[in-house]
């Protein structure tokens, strides 16, 4: 017994225990201290004499007088004039607190709220239970009669489960003490105290929470009865602990805690007998006080003194230039050039310019050192910072022009290629509407090209088709892939939209494996050209264009059917990328070869091929229109007949031979 009584009695924790011999039992009326001092008392005067005997007892009836005043605020019934306070009880009603335990619980209750002064602007008390959960009997703003408290505290369902006490600070701090719940904000400066009641040891962690509470300002009181554990304890409670932790040997003896208490936040107030010993401000909290500084001083760590609050050094001025330091203050200042704005944070650009000594020919601009001047749009600066003279524009502007933009003065102007028109947008060409062709693209898609390049290619071939007027009675596109094998993508036949075929393009998948550009040529001229694949018949004289576009050697010869093309009639050209071969591309390509080769030595900078391309692909005014006339023309009948003769010369001469 012993022992148990000396691990209770550890530093920071209060025992109230029952009445033993040396001991003292507190009660509403202090029937018991008043009997131990009249023994003392007489017990004085018979063993002094004179005026020792009498200041003594004298003594003695001024710590009885004390002592029954304490006793007397503390009673039931009456009323503890505190001042706003929100005040919320968390009780412990898990599986180990008994029946007529918790009924013990649950009287104490009731007699601490009718000792308080509640009220709108008094104190305002919430009751929340917990165990494996946390439930709100009833929260801050609900009742301001301890009447509709009674009832609802009688009401009191134990929950009979674990013991989550961190659930339950982690639960009041966010809810509980929220203005929702009727909590005062916190501007009010309202004291916020929780007083938590448990039997047990808590089933999850307390410090972190506690702590993250202590440091909202919430005052936490930690009572224990029973088997309560004692670290948990001092590990909720605010400081000091001697005064904010309890513990208790049974729920009978509760009340005892509840006299204390209530004493606590009856007692006097330090702030106004001046013992607080605080530099600037002492803010009375229930039964004890904090103090706080004046604006521009924070508190110093021994809780009383103030020390001044550098915003310079710390970053928290809001000046938008500079911050100057002045004593528990600080002011705004400005960069040169500059000058304070009204909101005495900001900073606002003197306007040299307005001075009128810029000597600007055109513009002056204000800048923090003083003006510069500026050129209206078409204009240069001059050398010597004022005067201004007209420049290229096509020279020193993103102009845009699709072919070849013309500096005219303060402007400039695109133009487009002969046989094709400027468009609306004054900067891009029309398509190529005079001729049409068949146009077969063959793309690399071998390993060396790699996949971010292959979707280069395919953008690529995209600004390609947007230059064509792509149709079924205009320009067809198809398009083959090769690597170590050949697959057509679309033929020429397929797609009658250039957005049919950009989504197309785009649809592609990258094949990867080796170069085989010669079977890829083979293809190219007995399939992609056929009727079968779209072509249209050679009778109508529609051009059949063929670009090959390769990013290295080919893994096989090329000779015979590069050449086999051109006996074709296939207009070809090559376009090589990177580590493509000069001889193959040369090889590949029609005569001559400067309209027909292109060259880039790098992926990204393809584009700059796209001109070239556009003005060779294009066909020539007229070329590839097939003529229809009337058969009824005499000039048609004429034609005919020539025709027809030739036809019978040409079989009469095979026959014979």
């Amino acid at each position: 017994m012993e022992r148990r009584k000396k691990k209770r009695l550890e530093k920071g924790v209060s025992p109230i225990h029952s009445g033993r011999p040396g001991t003292f039992t507190s009660s509403p009326n202090g029937d018991l201290f008043r009997l131990h001092l009249t023994s003392l008392c007489k017990h004085l005067l018979t063993s002094f004499a004179g005026t020792m005997r009498l200041q003594l007892c004298a003594q003695l009836l001024i710590l009885f007088l004390v002592s029954v005043n304490a006793e007397l605020q503390a009673a039931p019934g009456s009323k503890c004039r505190t001042g706003p306070l929100d005040l919320i009880f968390l009780i412990d009603s898990s599986r180990s607190v008994r029946p007529f335990e918790f009924e013990t619980m649950r009287r104490f209750l009731v007699n601490i709220i009718r000792g308080l002064d509640i009220g709108p602007n008094a104190t305002h008390v919430g009751v929340i239970q917990y165990s494996s959960q946390v439930q709100s009997v009833f929260p801050l703003g609900a009742f301001f009669r301890r009447e509709d408290m009674e009832r609802a505290i009688q009401a009191i369902v134990p929950l009979a489960q674990g013991t989550m006490t961190g659930l339950a600070i982690q639960y009041t701090m966010n809810v509980a003490f929220s203005v929702a719940e009727g909590a005062r904000p916190p501007q009010a400066r309202v004291p916020r105290v929780a007083v938590i009641v448990t039997d047990g040891r808590p089933q999850d962690r307390v410090a972190e929470v506690a702590a993250q509470a202590r440091n909202r300002g919430i005052e936490i009181y930690a009572v224990g009865v029973q088997r309560a554990d004692v670290g948990s304890l001092r590990a909720m409670a605010s400081p000091p602990l001697d005064e904010h932790v309890f513990l208790v040997e049974s729920f009978d003896l509760i009340q005892q805690f509840g006299f204390h208490f209530q004493g606590r936040l009856c007692g006097a107030d330090p702030c106004i007998d001046g013992t607080h010993g605080c530099q600037h401000l002492c803010v009375s909290t229930p039964g004890s006080f904090r103090c706080d500084c004046n604006p521009g001083y924070r508190l110093a760590p021994n809780n009383k003194s103030c020390s001044v609050i550098d915003h310079c050094a710390e970053g928290t001025h809001g000046c938008e230039h500079l911050c100057i330091k002045s004593n528990g203050s600080y002011t705004c200042g400005c960069r040169k050039g500059y000058a304070l704005h009204r909101d005495q944070r900001h900073c606002t650009l003197i306007d040299h310019c307005s001075f009128g000594n810029h000597s600007c020919q055109h513009e002056c601009v204000s800048f923090p050192e003083g003006p510069r001047c500026r050129c209206r749009q078409g204009f240069e600066l001059q050398s010597d910072g004022r005067h201004c003279q007209a420049r290229d524009y096509c020279n020193g502007v993103d102009h845009g022009c699709e072919f070849q933009c013309v500096s005219s003065g303060s402007s400039y102007s695109c133009i487009c290629p002969e046989g094709r028109q400027l468009q609306a947008d004054g900067k891009s060409c029309d398509r190529c509407r005079a001729g049409h062709v068949d146009l077969v693209l063959v793309i690399d898609g071998s390993k060396s090209v790699r996949p971010q390049n292959f979707e280069l290619v395919k953008r690529f071939v995209n600004q390609i088709v947007d230059f064509l007027d792509v149709s079924p009675e205009g320009t067809r596109v198809g398009l083959v892939q090769y690597s170590s094998r050949v697959r057509t993508e679309f033929p020429l036949g397929r797609y009658g939209t250039a957005d049919e075929v950009k989504q197309a393009v785009l649809a592609i998948e990258y094949m990867e494996k080796g170069t085989m550009t010669g079977l890829a040529l083979r293809h190219l001229v007995e399939h992609s050209f056929s009727e079968a694949q779209g072509a249209r018949p050679r009778a109508q004289n529609v051009p059949r264009v063929g670009l090959v576009f390769t990013d290295g050697r080919s893994q096989d010869d090329i000779s015979v059917w590069a050449a086999r093309a051109k006996e074709e009639g296939i207009i070809m050209y090559a376009v090589g990328v990177g580590k493509a071969v000069e001889e193959e591309l040369r090889e590949i390509a029609s005569d001559p070869p400067e309209q027909h080769v292109s060259y880039s030595p790098d992926f990204s900078t393809m584009t700059h091929m796209l001109e070239n391309l556009k003005v060779n692909i294009c066909p020539e005014e007229g070329k590839g229109v097939t003529e229809l006339r009337s058969p009824c023309d005499c000039e048609s009948v004429v034609e005919f007949q020539g025709s027809a003769l030739a036809a019978l010369g040409n079989l009469e001469q095979k026959h014979i031979l």
